[in-house]
């Protein structure tokens, strides 16, 4: 449990899970979506893939990632479903100075 809370802990690899779960996708579909550069993603997806939450297929020139780990897409649903109900859920969470 630990490492599945750990490899979703970054915020981009959270963001690509969240893609991944609407259906299989290569590199270049995820940096296209989330706007970060190629190698980054590629790293999260390593790091992602050795963790057991996603996986990979050749699929001709390109290698196609897909969410594979049940535990994973349910904390991630269940995570939206919460964020989602708040009633005065801001988008910006982060600290400002007074």
């Amino acid at each position: 449990m630990a490492g599945l809370l750990a490899a979703l802990a970054h915020p981009l690899r959270l963001a690509i899970v969240q893609r991944l779960l609407d259906g299989r996708g290569c590199v270049g579909s995820v940096v296209d979506c989330l706007g970060a550069p190629q190698p980054l993603v590629s790293r999260h997806l390593a790091i992602l893939r050795r963790a057991g939450v996603v996986e990979v297929k050749p699929s001709g020139r390109k290698r196609e990632y897909r969410v594979v780990s049940p535990c994973a897409e349910a904390l991630i649903n269940c995570l939206s479903r919460s964020w989602s109900s708040q009633p005065n859920t801001k988008k910006d969470t982060t600290r400002r100075s007074p």
